[in-house]
């Protein structure tokens, strides 16, 4: 068996992620006898009861994993049966920790309750509205982002958990109102609701002023800021999102490699890597050849 950490059963952290890359490689490529043989690793995957149910590390992290090789390989290759008993504990626990409160559904990532999307609410609903939920938990869902919404920042950025409500600071996809974008980009599109669309578009403007940073990357950085334009772009068609999505790109090809060698931008901790340097960067490049198609990998299917 190979999963007996909690963190090896996502997508982007986790053997999860090699078998499903691994199965849908194969599946490109004809080799149905590998092909057969990642969907049996990923089929041997067992969720250990103790992990969280963020996006990184935790159980909708291995849920994205399903949806992954169920797009590309075919519908029902991981069977409802196993999705949905993981989405009935996220749910579950969800509505545990918020009984106290006024938002629907909450979790905790070491005991903090994170809001964005790599440990938080925006990346668990983000992930959820592509589950088949009860009427009841589409309701949570959608309440729980109407919450954060009426809870952001007066600048209209978003905190970075429930217990940080007083620093503005950060705007990243991980943290504040990227993550948060691109989440109800997606709400606007699944409830065809025009609030949430109204709120992704506060929130990139947000990422217009605030969102080029002295970093590359997806993750925390100038690259992944772009996509939130793409996504409106995408879901709008308004040109004005694609006109943004190219000067935060232009920048980047223009003057990052120049400003990194001379110390006034990061390239990453880990620098040629997709999430934290250029990697990232290039992945951006790649999408804006056709901004029409592009999508933030590994949270975007």
């Amino acid at each position: 068996m190979w999963c007996i950490n909690g963190r090896d059963v996502t997508f982007l952290c986790g053997r999860a992620g090699v078998s499903a890359l691994g199965a849908v490689a194969a599946k490109h490529t004809g080799d149905e006898q590998l092909l057969n043989y990642y969907l049996a690793q990923f089929r041997e995957i067992k969720l250990p009861r103790n992990i969280p149910d963020e996006l990184l590390y935790g159980r909708v992290g291995f849920l994205w994993a399903c949806l992954f090789i169920n797009k590309h390989i075919g519908a029902g290759t991981i069977p409802s049966a196993c999705t949905s008993a993981v989405v009935n504990e996220i749910i579950k626990n969800g509505r545990a920790l918020a009984k106290r409160g006024r938002c629907p559904l909450m979790f905790e990532w070491y005991g903090e309750k994170y809001w964005g999307a790599a440990h938080g609410l925006a990346g668990i609903m983000h992930v959820l509205m592509d589950m088949d939920l009860k009427p009841d938990e589409i309701e949570d869902v959608k309440g729980t982002l109407i919450y954060m919404i009426n809870k952001r920042f007066p600048s209209g950025n978003y905190p970075a958990s429930e217990e940080d409500r007083k620093r503005d600071v950060l705007v990243h996809w991980c943290h504040g109102a990227p993550g948060v974008a691109l989440t109800l980009v997606k709400a606007a599109k699944v409830f065809e609701d025009e609030e949430f669309l109204k709120a992704a578009a506060d929130a990139a403007e947000v990422v217009w002023n605030r969102g080029l940073l002295k970093r590359v990357g997806i993750c925390h950085g100038i690259s992944g800021n772009a996509y939130v334009f793409l996504s409106l772009y995408q879901l709008t068609g308004n040109v004005h999102f694609l006109y943004r999505a190219k000067a935060f790109a232009c920048f980047l090809l223009d003057r990052a490699h120049k400003l990194i060698s001379e110390g006034e931008m990061h390239g990453g901790d880990n620098p040629y890597s997709l999430f934290e340097g250029f990697g990232g960067m290039a992945f951006l490049f790649l999408d804006m050849i056709d901004p029409s198609q592009a999508k933030f990998p590994a949270y975007d299917l």
